[in-house]
């Protein structure tokens, strides 16, 4: 997977990154770990070699979650951003992407920890964004957080 043009950063906009390489496999980890780590039933990961990411706003705060991998997150605003599990290859945190859809997930690590109705997930009920209510809810919305490119500065002010 070509990585030309992938950015990305924190929902705040204290972090941003881009990658200058390759990006490799993308997954889903359920562990317990992941899931703390994001707040979510999963990490969604992207590897690429950890020379490729280049900070061009901040740098990620970091946790050293177990002996074998440390995690980046906004100190700012705490969105997760890393998954470091040596000084060659870093994982970027797909939602943390500037354009989460371009990369494809290959595999999913499964664990004890995933959640057992994991895959009735598709099934559920679906509330489109047009649907009147959901509308009006969206419409009363005015974000605060950094937009899905790069910005020559940051924050802004409400």
């Amino acid at each position: 997977m070509t990585s030309v043009g992938i950015t990305g950063g924190c929902q705040c906009g204290a972090v941003r990154f881009r990658v200058d390489g390759e990006l490799g496999e993308a997954s889903i980890c359920h562990c317990r770990m992941c899931q703390k780590a994001t707040g979510g039933f999963f990490g969604p990961y992207v590897g690429t070699p950890h020379g490729a990411v280049v900070w061009t706003r901040g740098q990620p705060k970091r946790f050293q979650s177990s002996n074998k991998v440390g995690r980046g997150f906004c100190g700012d605003c705490g969105t997760p951003l890393t998954f470091e599990y040596d000084d060659k290859h870093i994982g970027l945190a797909i939602g943390a992407l500037d354009r989460p859809a371009e990369v494809k997930l290959s595999e999913q690590l499964a664990s004890p920890a995933r959640v057992p109705y994991f895959e009735e997930l598709a099934t559920l009920p679906v509330h489109e964004a047009d649907e009147p209510r959901a509308a009006a809810h969206i419409a009363s919305i005015v974000s605060y957080q950094h937009p899905d490119h790069d910005t020559a500065d940051w924050p802004r002010r409400p």
